[in-house]
């Protein structure tokens, strides 16, 4: 909200009339949040926020059982709707007097008056490094040195890349094209290598006299190591490709790290890309179909290849489930979407695994535990 733009004032019970799915609003002292739209995108599942709504959350924001990221608290603000009318109630009186005022807050509040900005301040049009009416494709490689920063304080808004109609369309993917397009190809591929190995002419040579015949029954095994594989090779891409640091002087780098990932860093949860296009992801998945071609026989090559294809359709299917689904508490999915959700809140130089957190341990890239 913009500060020349009066805020609307809403009585006690008119908050806590919006209790549900349909409408969810929660306070943070006396500022009002409607944050219907964040339900289904929150780590802890939307009962958390559900069975708080209508009320004051700032203690959950402070902790236990975790401190909220500064980033989190920034993406709230999004979601600001007003002020809670102080003469309509009682409740905030009495409730500020219990508390008082913590040397925390006021160190807080007297940091906010020395910059003259919020830590929590809304995406503002007006302020942005970005001018949001155009597509940033083009913009963002001016940023420079202040990209890194500007593309890791996430937003919950559409994104334009391109103008031309066409290609901001390419740009975009609904969920169900990956495995509409892939698993055709994986299921044909699977019953392929199985007639093929079931001929009994694959072999590996370890030396010009020695070789080992790669049986069918071999198949489902050497398919889990290739969707073992494409785990690794998801985690490199994650860490090396996508999360690389673009020189600040170079427009160019800047520009294809914002078009590979950082866009979907700045934001979030934009439905439409948070999948691969099958058209881009083609180029990557023939080149890795080439490599294991020219290192392997046919059958042990396709059947690793195979596999690794599943790996890459379970992946793109999991990212998108970790932040638009909402797993059950306790569940394998459920800690997969908080340690995601720490990823792109507060560790951005951490947690790169998706459907596992397994390579993060060997590489020393795992979120602390404390932080969830």
């Amino acid at each position: 909200m913009s500060p020349s733009v009066s805020p609307r004032f809403f009585t006690e019970k008119e908050v806590a009339r919006h209790c549900s799915k349909e409408s969810c609003w929660v306070l943070k002292g006396t500022r009002v949040y409607d944050v219907t739209g964040f339900l289904r995108m929150h780590p802890g599942g939307e009962a958390l926020i559900l069975r708080r709504s209508g009320k004051d959350i700032s203690p959950e924001l402070e902790g236990p059982p975790h401190r909220h990221s500064e980033n989190a608290r920034r993406w709230m603000e999004q979601y600001y709707i007003g002020e809670l009318d102080r003469d309509s109630t009682e409740y905030y009186t009495e409730k500020l007097r219990k508390r008082g005022s913590s040397q925390k807050q006021t160190e807080e509040t007297e940091e906010e008056e020395d910059t003259g900005i919020s830590k929590c301040s809304k995406v503002d049009d007006e302020k942005d490094l970005v001018d949001w009416n155009k597509p940033l494709a083009w913009q963002v490689g001016h940023l420079g040195e202040k990209y890194d920063a500007w593309v890791h304080q996430p937003v919950d808004r559409p994104i334009r890349l391109f103008g031309n109609d066409f290609f901001e369309a390419n740009t975009k993917t609904s969920w169900y094209m990956v495995p509409a397009v892939w698993m055709p190809l994986v299921i044909y591929l699977s019953w392929y290598c199985y007639s093929l190995l079931a001929q009994g002419s694959t072999r590996v040579f370890l030396t010009s006299d020695y070789s080992i015949p790669i049986h069918k029954y071999c198949f489902p095994l050497i398919f889990l190591v290739g969707m073992f594989l494409w785990s690794f090779i998801e985690y490199c891409i994650h860490r090396f490709v996508f999360h690389m640091r673009p020189p600040a002087h170079n427009y160019y780098l800047i520009t294809l790290h914002f078009l590979l990932h950082g866009q979907h860093h700045k934001s979030p949860f934009d439905g439409s890309r948070l999948v691969f296009p099958p058209g881009i992801a083609s180029i990557a998945i023939g080149a890795f179909y080439l490599i294991l071609k020219q290192l392997l026989p046919e059958g042990l090559a396709v059947s690793l290849f195979v596999g690794g294809l599943c790996g890459y359709v379970v992946y793109d299917m999991i990212h998108y489930y970790l932040h638009y689904g909402s797993p059950r508490k306790g569940s394998y999915l459920y800690g997969l979407k908080a340690y995601h959700v720490k990823h792109h809140f507060e560790h951005q130089r951490a947690g790169f695994g998706i459907t596992t957190t397994f390579w993060d341990h060997p590489f020393n890239t795992v979120i602390p535990e404390q932080t969830f």
